[in-house]
């Protein structure tokens, strides 16, 4: 059934004595789109938008336009996966932003990266034949599968947040009404005109239909009327950057800081506020938190006061205002991000990407011999990002720069992360998060800890996935 007209035969299911057939019935006779625009749109009742799902696919989109889509919490989905795939036949996304001279800067750019990539995963394959000879009981096909996938694991360092992806994803008509609003008011031309598109899409009847040649009733038409660009949260984080510029202390001097810290905030009020600021600096979230607990409480306040200056009746709060008992602060790169982004049960925050703390080197490229090239490769890359206005320079962005990100969750959470990532047939980079992530829940929680049965990272089995 079509998203809107599901949500309304369930909706109407939950307030009648009718059996849900007879509810069908009654709402091929009836107009859906006149009951979500009394119900849904004007009275506030949202839960009924919670009752339709649809799904849609996302083709030809940055890297960084797929972060931006998949950061919901009542979300499901997948992207294309740069573990498995060859992304040097993809081209790149050129932001639209971007002139005539910097798109050719940038397109040069990103050609070097796209380039360096390709000869670093066809040398690493070269160095893991030698390092991992095809074990008897392996199948040839299995074996090569195996190590092309290992190098992809190296080579995706070079991979950076232009090149294209795709994102299928299935969510309730609300979520959707709230991912659109977002987009249309992102900094970035491209997400802008996917959130145009999107709600034309929902208007219309669907590309892809399961039976073939049968063409479909329109999937959110309604929806489609009520998604004006959300300005409250831009706006939020505007006033909190420009409040941290002028009373914070080295607000935007990036902070150097271990690959995963721990913290257990004990203190509401200076939690959220110290929540609020963290996307907004390049602090840690320890010595945010740490800070703001010194303060007043009426300064406290202040910081959530400006956060909630802009809001109307209609918006909701921040994501800042919920908390989790255990709050990971990871210093680390954007592909390790990409995978521990996938994450729903817990809380996420991201401080805005750039170069300012370096680059990640996996050690396979060292004993492949590939230093040289590989460092040359990023920082012409990051020369160049420098020569570009926003957003070019996030454009260039390789998997391998660093980035800050907050983490808040329950401990059932952090356990689950913890022994699912740390399996020896996870990516490396993650696999080190997952394992520091259980060490600092042992220094802080050492009964808790020792509950967590995750795998060290010396231990591996490289030929198993």
């Amino acid at each position: 059934m079509p998203a809107e007209k599901l949500a309304y035969a369930l909706a109407r299911y939950s307030r009648s004595p009718d059996s849900i057939r007879a509810s069908l019935d009654w709402v091929r006779a009836h107009d859906s789109s006149k009951f979500l625009d009394s119900f849904y749109f004007q009275y506030g009742h949202a839960s009924i938008a919670d009752l339709g799902h649809v799904a849609l696919c996302f083709e030809g989109i940055s890297e960084l336009a797929a972060i931006e889509i998949e950061d919901e919490q009542l979300w499901d989905g997948q992207a294309r996966s740069s573990r498995y795939q060859d992304f040097s036949r993809s081209g790149f996304v050129t932001p639209p932003e971007l002139g005539e001279q910097a798109a050719a800067r940038y397109r040069q750019a990103g050609a070097a990266l796209i380039a360096a990539y390709r000869q670093i995963h066809d040398r690493m394959v070269e160095h893991l034949k030698e390092r991992l000879p095809r074990p008897e009981a392996m199948r040839p096909d299995a074996y090569q599968r195996n190590i092309a996938a290992r190098a992809f694991d190296v080579a995706r360092y070079l991979l950076f947040l232009g090149v294209p992806t795709g994102v299928g994803q299935v969510t309730s008509i609300r979520t959707l009404e709230r991912q659109i609003r977002r987009w249309r008011s992102a900094p970035y031309e491209e997400l802008r005109q996917l959130g145009a598109e999107t709600a034309t899409a929902c208007a219309e009847p669907p590309e892809c239909t399961w039976e073939e040649g049968t063409p479909g009733s329109p999937l959110a038409p309604t929806l489609a009327k009520y998604v004006d660009p959300d300005a409250y949260p831009p706006s939020a984080r505007t006033a909190l950057a420009q409040w941290a510029a002028q009373n914070l202390r080295a607000a935007q001097q990036p902070e150097s800081g271990p690959l995963v810290e721990l913290a257990r905030p004990t203190e509401t009020l200076p939690d959220i506020a110290a929540t609020l600021l963290y996307p907004v600096t390049q602090r840690s979230f320890r010595g945010l938190y740490e800070e703001v607990r010194g303060w007043s409480r009426a300064r406290q306040a202040e910081v959530l006061d400006v956060a909630l200056r802009s809001r109307t009746k209609r918006d909701e709060l921040l994501r800042e205002f919920r908390g989790g008992l255990y709050a990971y602060d990871m210093l680390i790169d954007i592909g390790a991000y990409r995978d521990m982004h996938r994450h729903r049960r817990c809380q996420q925050f991201r401080q805005e990407f750039s170069w300012a703390h370096g680059w990640d080197t996996p050690a396979a490229i060292g004993a492949a011999g590939l230093e040289e090239t590989y460092h040359a490769a990023l920082a012409a890359a990051r020369d160049t990002a420098a020569t570009l206005d926003p957003p070019g320079g996030e454009y260039l962005l390789p998997f391998a720069a660093r980035s800050r990100f907050l983490f808040k969750m329950d401990f059932a959470e952090a356990e689950y992360i913890a022994r699912l990532r740390s399996g020896v047939k996870g990516h490396f980079s993650y696999r080190a998060i997952a394992w520091a992530m259980k060490q600092r829940m042992e220094e802080l929680e050492p009964e808790l800890g020792r509950l967590i049965e995750a795998t060290p990272p010396e231990v591996e089995d490289p030929l198993v996935r």
